[in-house]
């Protein structure tokens, strides 16, 4: 059985029934389809024996959340959180630390990289979980008896999972390793600004010259500040296509530029006048002064070798190899760019023994 709380009062009343519990299970349930910012729309908690379905949109609710949240002494046990920190951090202003994420866990375990929660579930407690409720409207109230099951054991059974995980890595000595990328991920989830260089991103800019690329670096940072000041997705200000389109061959007058975008399905049919004038306006030295994508220059079968030690080392360590290194860090590394802070401390001590020598001098 789950409790449906939406007053705060009541939230705060069973949270101190909670005081001394090292472990809480935490999901949320979140919209973000016609949105920049997710929209929180449930969290679910749970300690053994208890499941609260907590109403966020109840004002004074994320007030009474961010005790539980902010209290270091009690670990929040999610699965594959990336998306609900940030859901939390929007909705509480607060994220939830300690971190234990039963997904990475997993993948650090040996069990499989990216582990859906169903599949973790099944495997560890062979419990088969329906997934009907996944694209439902958690906005619209009341939530249905359905909905209300499917979010409740989202969170039912995470504590046998980490009690099972938690036992793994011990065994493993990999409780470090969990650690320091549960930190990351919250570093990241608190770190909402925007990519000072989001054309790096684009594969496409490559393509582009010098001044192309500064043109589109231009275009996506006004994306992103309109994205934030309307809560609309990015690729509704202006899709990456378009944007690459504008960049490389800027249309000569306004006349052009209108023509150009009626005939583009995605196009922004407001703002027109603002984009036009990022567009046309003429490149500052300093705009002109950014790194640059630049074509695939490097060695393919370097990139296979690379490609092959990363797996032997996964192998080695019975972890998926997904879980290590992605191609682009290893594209990264070869294009001079220097290690990704994605690899920063056990990933780098583990890979770069192998890598370095592979990596060409510059």
């Amino acid at each position: 059985m789950s409790t449906w709380i939406d007053s705060p009062q009541t939230l705060t009343e069973r949270l101190a029934r909670w005081a001394g519990q090292p472990l809480v299970a935490l999901d949320t349930e979140f919209i973000r389809e016609r949105t920049f910012y997710p929209q929180l729309a449930l969290v679910q908690l749970a300690v053994p024996g208890e499941i609260l379905l907590v109403d966020p949109l109840v004002p004074g609710m994320a007030e009474a959340l961010r005790p539980l949240l902010l209290d270091l002494t009690v670990t929040k046990i999610m699965h594959s959180a990336s998306e609900d920190l940030q859901a939390l951090q929007r909705g509480c202003g607060a994220l939830p630390a300690p971190l234990f994420d039963t997904q990475v866990a997993a993948a650090l375990a040996g069990l499989g990289a990216g582990l859906g929660y169903q599949k973790l579930v099944e495997q560890v407690t062979g419990v088969q979980l329906a997934k009907g409720e996944t694209r439902s409207d958690w906005l619209r109230r009341p939530l249905s008896e359905s909905q209300h099951d499917y979010a409740a054991d989202d969170v039912r059974h995470l504590h046998a999972v980490h009690e099972l995980l938690d036992a793994k890595l011990s065994e493993l000595g990999r409780h470090a390793w969990r650690q320091a990328d549960a930190e990351r991920a919250l570093r990241n989830a608190a770190n909402d600004a925007d990519d000072p260089w989001p054309h790096l991103g684009v594969r496409s800019a490559q393509s582009l010259d010098g001044d192309g690329q500064a043109r589109l670096c231009r275009l996506l940072r006004w994306r992103d500040v309109e994205a934030r000041r309307s809560d609309k997705p990015k690729s509704w200000i202006i899709d990456n296509e378009l944007a690459v389109g504008l960049a490389r061959r800027p249309p000569r007058d306004f006349a052009e530029f209108n023509a150009i975008l009626d005939r583009h399905p995605k196009a922004p049919r407001k703002a027109r006048a603002e984009l036009w004038d990022r567009l046309n306006a003429p490149l500052s030295a300093e705009e002109r002064e950014l790194p640059l994508l630049k074509p695939e220059s490097y060695d393919k079968q370097t990139l296979k070798a690379m490609q092959e030690a990363v797996i032997a080392v996964a192998q080695a360590h019975g972890l998926p190899e997904g879980l290590l290194c992605a191609r682009r860090h290893l594209e990264s590394l070869l294009e001079g760019r220097g290690w990704s802070e994605a690899l920063a401390g056990w990933r780098r001590e583990l890979l770069e023994p192998v890598l370095a020598p592979l990596i060409p001098a510059n």
